[in-house]
């Protein structure tokens, strides 16, 4: 019993040690990346109006990086940026540079991108005139098919392009600045605004007092959760990526087209592998996340027209989008998916079965969906308690018993469902069918 109780001790010793190590990291990389930068000299650190002031009196355009520090995705091509490369340092040179480590205070009216980000970059005219955003994600943790070094200093070549022509163009891009937002600042979010203030503390644990990006994101949800009307659908499937469309954009350039899948929209509307997209939906494009930009605040139905440059010459094109096209996009990879499964699927994590699996079971399997991961622990075990384990095989969810995908079936619950109510599961386990119940929480 001794050594039982001495070893928990141990055990629970060494736990509180890691955690504090944990911590102390976050917190340390946080105050490093401040002495680095503030050292350098080269960055405006954390000052957005200072920045807009300096661009606005030197006549020099924008740069905004919102980089979240413990955040490991796009690390690389932070250092890249931020190092003081030569090469690199000529391009940003041209540019007013400001870097922002976190969402505390942030304007949301007119910062307005991808929360899901751990980087992302705005380019701005001294006015406050956006010409562009740069930084896509489409994985939880791979990047290199989203964003490179080679893409952002191409964006930045065609930012500046658009700044000689800023007089010229000026009508184009006000539609890059988004509709007023409902909430102006993060930590004014009911759900924030009891854990954070407008700015981090230095002094203390500064990584606990920073607003992540994707805390921005969980925070409209439980913020359109707590209404009258249902989450609407560009919160739900957010800047869909243009592999939604069948376009595979070149990473290592600004706006070409790498590859464009067969039967696709993309296909349908007459994008080419090569093209150079200059305009999509009446805006000037400078990177893909310009592309998402325009895809976010297209409407449930829509067609868009787009000007390409093939061979020297520019072609217009109609990108003719159906009803329900955003929701054949994938959310699950997002960080805001966490929440979304705690409130529709009590913390469980789901997967589509493959053809191969499917058939191996030697019956329809409706939904087609596989538990994949049983939450543990609070909100999150609602589904282990109601009895569901992994690799349950779900047949019919709600009523429904067409193939559904996890980020469909978050949508369907989440429009259809208010906190407290409960939804029938069918499931196959053991080769048998059961019904279940699944709470539906806050």
């Amino acid at each position: 019993m001794r050594v039982s109780t001495l070893a928990v001790l141990i055990a629970m010793t060494l736990f509180s040690a890691q955690v504090f190590a944990q911590k102390k990291d976050r917190n340390t990389m946080v105050r490093d990346d401040r002495a680095r930068v503030l050292d350098d000299g080269f960055w405006i650190y954390n000052d957005i109006d200072k920045g807009l002031a300096q661009a606005k009196s030197t006549g020099k355009p924008l740069l905004v990086v919102f980089r979240c520090i413990p955040c490991e995705a796009c690390a690389q091509l932070d250092e890249e940026v931020v190092e003081n490369n030569p090469s690199v340092r000529k391009w940003l040179s041209k540019f007013v540079c400001v870097r922002s480590v976190y969402a505390n205070g942030m304007d949301l009216s007119r910062f307005q991108f991808d929360y899901d980000q751990s980087w992302a970059a705005f380019f701005m005219n001294g006015d406050g005139t956006i010409y562009g955003r740069y930084g896509t994600r489409s994985h939880r943790s791979e990047s290199a098919d989203d964003v490179t070094l080679e893409g952002f200093l191409s964006t930045m070549n065609e930012v500046l392009a658009l700044h000689e022509r800023f007089d010229e163009v000026k009508s184009n891009l006000v539609a890059k600045l988004g509709e007023p937002s409902p909430v102006a600042r993060p930590e004014e979010f009911p759900s924030l605004k009891e854990k954070y203030t407008a700015n981090l503390n230095y002094e203390g644990e500064v990584a606990r007092s920073c607003i992540h990006c994707h805390q921005v994101g969980d925070a409209f949800h439980e913020w359109y959760r707590g209404g009258d009307n249902p989450t609407p659908a560009k919160q739900l499937f957010p800047y869909p990526h243009p592999k939604i469309l069948g376009l595979v954009m070149d990473p290592k350039s600004a706006i070409r087209i790498a590859k464009v899948e067969s039967d696709s929209w993309g296909a349908v509307a007459g994008f080419r592998a090569g093209d150079l997209v200059r305009e999509f939906g009446g805006q000037p494009i400078v990177s893909m996340a310009d592309m998402q930009w325009v895809l976010h605040n297209a409407n449930d139905s829509a067609e868009i027209a787009a000007v390409v440059e093939r061979d020297g010459n520019k072609h217009s094109l109609i990108l003719k989008l159906p009803s329900g096209w955003r929701e054949t996009g994938d959310i699950s990879w997002r960080a805001t998916s966490w929440p979304l499964r705690r409130m529709v699927t009590g913390g469980l994590g789901l997967r589509s079965l493959t053809t191969e699996e499917a058939k191996a079971l030697g019956q329809p399997t409706g939904v087609n969906l596989s538990v994949k991961t049983v939450g543990q622990f609070n909100d999150h075990a609602a589904g282990k308690r109601a009895g569901f384990k992994a690799d349950d095989i779900i047949t019919k969810i709600d009523g429904k018993a067409e193939p559904m995908t996890e980020s469909q079936v978050f949508a369907h619950l989440l429009r259809t469902k208010k906190p407290g109510d409960s939804i029938e599961v069918e499931v196959l386990r053991d080769g048998k069918l059961r019904k279940m119940q699944l709470p539906i929480q806050k």
